[in-house]
């Protein structure tokens, strides 16, 4: 057996000496390991970092095997994305993500988005949105997949400003307003009319508590999981550095 495919790395753990066992999101090919010879030594260590895009050559005598890597750097982002704090916990956190899909199932949207995700950790709120939509993304890859395209009680398609979270649907301004201490809210970057109402902060902690909250009760919990500290840390160091910048 054998193919070749482009990957983004997830996450290596030492085998032997110096070997590694390194997990990839490919893009054919879903989340995939493999073992690496030499991944534990200085030619292949600065490559295997988690958010680094490679070329990888899969090779196994069986299909269900682990099978062997070899691997090469296509864009090395861990120099860049070690600098900011932000990026690191991003990175751990979308790691952690992406080990929510099956082993081996090609997701393809999911690579592209992740790779898109990854090339734009520069702009802090920008890269809050962008992991915001990626684990929105992530409910619907799942099969837990908002409908924010209508109002939940109206069928209304304007002014939706409020999720249900009962039925993970919008809910338009008028029609939510009697019950919106009890409704998430919408930020306007899901949302299609993108109104951008309300601060950058308060946009993007929508966001986060928006799918925070359905990831919790339909992904994480039932298989026993909470919030990696990874996600709380990239949430802080984000909300952190744009209050330093506003000072």
């Amino acid at each position: 057996m054998e193919w070749t495919d482009e990957g983004i790395v997830l996450g290596v753990r030492r085998h032997g000496e110096s070997g590694a066992i390194v997990e990839l999101l490919t893009r054919s090919h879903g989340r995939h390991l493999g073992l690496v010879r030499g991944g534990a030594g200085s030619r292949m260590r600065p490559i295997l970092q988690p958010g680094n895009s490679v070329t990888a050559v899969w090779r196994a005598r069986l299909d269900e095997h682990l099978g062997h890597y070899l691997i090469e750097g296509t864009r090395l982002r861990a120099a860049t994305v070690l600098a900011s704090p932000h990026a690191v916990y991003g990175v751990t956190h979308l790691a952690s993500l992406a080990r929510l899909l099956p082993e081996r199932d090609p997701h393809e949207d999911i690579y592209e988005m992740l790779h898109e995700t990854l090339e734009d950790f520069d702009d802090p709120r920008g890269a809050g949105i962008h992991i915001v939509r990626f684990e929105l993304a992530m409910l619907t890859e799942l099969g837990f997949g908002l409908d924010l395209s209508t109002c939940a009680a109206t069928g209304a398609t304007r002014e939706l400003i409020y999720v249900s979270p009962k039925s993970g649907g919008a809910v338009s301004r008028e029609a939510g307003l009697p019950w919106q201490d009890k409704l998430l809210r919408l930020p306007s970057f899901l949302r299609e009319d993108d109104a951008g109402e309300g601060s950058a902060e308060d946009e993007l902690g929508d966001g986060f508590r928006l799918t925070g909250f359905f990831l919790l009760r339909h992904v994480l919990e039932p298989r026993g999981l909470g919030h990696s500290d990874a996600r709380e840390g990239f949430i802080a160091a984000v909300t952190k550095r744009r209050a330093n910048a506003s000072t």
